[in-house]
């Protein structure tokens, strides 16, 4: 005889109605056996009750409905440009509310260390969804990798078309993305794989490339160098990911993965362990605000 789990869903709120929200985070909020959505807040009235009615929750809107919405929860989701993101973080850490972000947690230092202050001072928890130390398949992959010595250098490219002729994406109308290009865009996806392997980046050098792309070279406290390509603009025969580490036992190449929602629910699932453990995941404010300072550190080398 087994005893029936009665352990409550955590209740998670989601901030943000665009794209993102609506492809992926409420479809994998709402479907998630661990979790009750309570409330989707929007900028719009109509995107948020549209949202909302389709997962069966509450809208809200306005400044009250963000106090409203973190009241009726224990965590909150964001869909949010990150400047938007970060101070709303903060609210919501003061309040006691666990977070679930986007990355990059801001695009500017103090926004993210703003996160991790109040995070951290008022004990919640918190993880930041870079998709690939989330998907099954490449999470593996990358703890895998951690575990081998001897890595001598790796390669990661990161090229959307985002911005080609003809594109049709829905995020080409992200006014941040469109500003803050691939490196603020997909650089986290990419240290967040080539740091847990190769080790800390203790030197970097950027230098911009064209349609936007930002080419870094950066070396570890491994002794293993890498070099990262970030971009947005590529033409569409030139888009796709790559990510490729070569040492003393060959060359091991990042696999596919099923999509971001079920990444996503693994995101779910470590920020519900990190509320029951006390246990901060590895990829929490902290680590957020770490690839903001590096991506900031890049963004300046580029520029100049």
């Amino acid at each position: 005889m087994t005893t029936a789990d009665t352990t409550p869903p955590l209740r998670i709120g989601l901030l943000g109605t665009g794209p993102w929200a609506r492809i992926t985070q409420a479809p994998a909020l709402a479907a998630h056996p661990g979790v009750e959505l309570s409330g989707v807040w929007g900028r719009r009235t109509e995107a948020a009750e549209t949202l909302a009615a389709a997962h069966g929750t509450r809208a809200y809107t306005g400044e009250e409905g963000i106090d409203a919405l973190l009241e009726a929860s224990d965590a909150v989701a964001f869909a949010l440009p990150p400047d938007v993101q970060a101070p709303l973080a903060v609210r919501a850490a003061e309040a006691g509310r666990h977070l679930l972000m986007d990355k990059p947690v801001a695009t500017t230092v103090a926004g993210a260390r703003a996160v991790v202050e109040a995070a951290e001072k008022s004990g919640v928890a918190s993880v930041v969804f870079c998709t690939l130390r989330f998907a099954p398949e490449t999470a593996a992959w990358i703890a895998e990798q951690a575990a081998v010595e001897g890595w001598f250098t790796a390669r990661a490219q990161w090229l959307g078309s985002l911005y080609a002729a003809g594109s049709t994406s829905e995020y080409a109308d992200s006014p941040w993305r469109r500003e803050k290009g691939g490196l603020w865009d997909v650089g986290p996806h990419a240290l967040s794989v080539l740091i847990p392997v190769l080790g800390d980046v203790e030197h970097l050098t950027a230098a911009g490339g064209p349609a936007g792309t930002t080419h870094l070279i950066l070396r570890h406290t491994s002794g293993a160098s890498s070099t990262v390509t970030l971009g947005l603009g590529a033409p569409p025969g030139a888009a796709g990911v790559e990510i490729e580490f070569r040492g003393e036992r060959g060359t091991a190449s990042i696999p596919g993965w099923d999509g971001a929602e079920t990444a996503f629910r693994g995101a779910v699932d470590a920020l519900a362990e990190a509320v029951r453990t006390g246990v901060p995941h590895a990829c929490d404010a902290r680590f957020g605000l770490h690839l903001t300072e590096l991506l900031a550190a890049a963004e300046t080398q580029a520029r100049a």
